[in-house]
């Protein structure tokens, strides 16, 4: 190959950028255990000599990080030193000097570890094998029914655990799908182990009833079943919430109403509604799924939708609102890439009917959304086609995997681009995934490990700078 003056400067900036990934992502992490250990000091009462106890989360959508917060400080009131961090963030070591283990763990997809845990699975169970012999430990393990390896990762970890010697202080308590009657059980077994029978209750805020205030067709014509964007008002005289974007809408339907189901919020309280992105689900007999029958076709406008918005601490933007951000998702999971942008905007004071254009300073946006074909399934494209023209998003990668013989998806665009991931990554962006788990998360993971190393992306993903919202 022959470099010419320009390849030569390209390639060299290029790699230059890649270092500069490398050379900071080990500091850029020391900072994140740093912040983390400040946030956990607040939890140390003065009890010279008296050994904490570890708290620990494997969180994928906020739900285990904040039950372990309210183990945390529930067992903090009741006068017990307490140590709390993500289960990636212990080590070896960290297990053999600890006395007591409490663990919220749950599972991501079929079985795997959330990412918050991947350096633990990765590091310390697939390589190691310490004497755990001294270690007390009690688990909560969270999943879903409806999923073959339900509670998958909290079994294994358990296994583990007690392969390597540790002692149960309870034998293990399963979650389907927040059932309080299995929190109610953990909540008597800290009781016990904390010699006190009064624990702050942590039932979730109650549901409020909410207006569906507008519903659109997105895709008529689609090959694919219908998509909606709809749109909640809280009911007359009750003031709007507060969320941010990547937080998630829970809401109950008729028929389930002890099983919220979760959706990725597409706006920002600056847009005065709760915007939402739902596909119609089919049971395998044909009939309409119970939430998206409901809420794309049940529903008449001007009804009562029982909802609350739920904080999902693993995909806001944290430390990341300074950064550039790679946006990459497919369908529906556009919701929570909608909200990103949006919430870009208001942070900058530039969000209305009309986008103002991106100030000077404001890092920019690359979106890359994949979908069946561009002629019926391009979702909010004017929308976004607006933010491209007032420089919010500095590129939009449509793919649309049907409009070509050989089926292209968001992970061959990302292949594609690789030279130009290294280099967002290389000046310091960001990386939100969210859509579909089967097929499409797992694809974009692999390929981001080819192109970035399996390494520097799992150190992202401690530091959170790789955010995923799945399902």
């Amino acid at each position: 190959m022959i470099f010419t003056p320009d390849k030569l400067t390209y390639a060299l900036s290029t790699f230059a950028a890649y270092g500069l990934l490398c050379g900071t992502v080990a500091w850029q992490h020391r900072r994140r255990q740093q912040a983390a250990q400040r946030r956990v000091a607040a939890l140390l009462p003065a009890t010279p000599g008296m050994p904490a106890w570890w708290v620990t989360y494997a969180s994928q959508t906020g739900q285990a990080e904040e039950l372990a917060l309210q183990t945390a400080q529930a067992l903090h009131t009741a006068g017990v030193p307490v140590r709390l961090a993500a289960l990636g963030e212990l080590s070896v070591s960290d297990l053999q000097q600890a006395e007591r283990l409490l663990c919220v763990a749950s599972t991501y997809g079929e079985g795997d570890p959330p990412d918050s845990a991947a350096r633990f699975a990765q590091q310390v169970m697939a390589s190691a094998r310490p004497d755990l012999s001294h270690l007390h430990v009690g688990l909560l393990a969270l999943g879903d029914r409806a999923y073959a390896h339900f509670c998958g990762f909290g079994r294994v970890l358990d296994e583990w655990l007690r392969a390597r010697g540790a002692q149960p202080l309870f034998e293990r308590i399963e979650v389907d799908k927040s059932d309080p009657e299995a929190l109610r059980r953990w909540r008597q077994q800290l009781a016990h182990l904390a010699g006190t029978s009064d624990l702050p209750d942590w039932e979730a805020p109650a549901l409020q009833p909410w207006r569906l205030r507008a519903r659109q067709h997105l895709n008529p014509g689609s090959a694919g079943e219908p998509v909606f964007h709809i749109e909640l008002v809280p009911q007359t005289g009750q003031a709007l919430p507060d969320w941010q974007a990547g937080d998630l809408a829970q809401v109950a339907v008729p028929g389930a109403e002890g099983a919220p189901r979760d959706y990725s919020i597409a706006s920002v309280p600056q847009d005065g509604a709760v915007h939402l992105l739902v596909r119609l689900a089919r049971r395998a007999d044909g009939s309409a799924g119970l939430a998206s029958g409901w809420l794309t076709q049940g529903a008449a406008l001007g009804d009562a939708v029982p909802m609350r918005v739920r904080a999902h601490a693993g995909f806001r933007m944290g430390d990341n609102a300074q950064r550039p951000l790679i946006l990459i998702g497919n369908g529906t999971g556009l919701a929570g890439l909608r909200g990103h942008i949006r919430g870009r905007l208001a942070a900058a004071g530039a969000l209305g009917a009309t986008p103002s254009p991106r100030p000077e300073g404001v890092a920019p946006l690359w979106l890359l959304f994949g979908e069946r074909h561009a002629r019926h399934d391009a979702h909010h494209r004017a929308e976004i086609e607006g933010f491209v023209q007032q420089g919010w998003l500095a590129r939009v990668d449509w793919v649309f995997s049907r409009d070509q013989a050989e089926r292209r998806y968001v992970q061959h665009a990302l292949a594609t681009h690789a030279d130009a991931v290294r280099a967002w990554v290389g000046q310091g962006a960001a990386i939100y995934v969210c859509g579909s788990l089967e097929g499409m998360a797992g694809a974009v993971d692999r390929t981001l490990q080819d192109i970035l190393g399996a390494d520097a992306l799992q150190a992202m993903a401690a530091e959170g700078r790789y955010r995923r919202d799945v399902y």
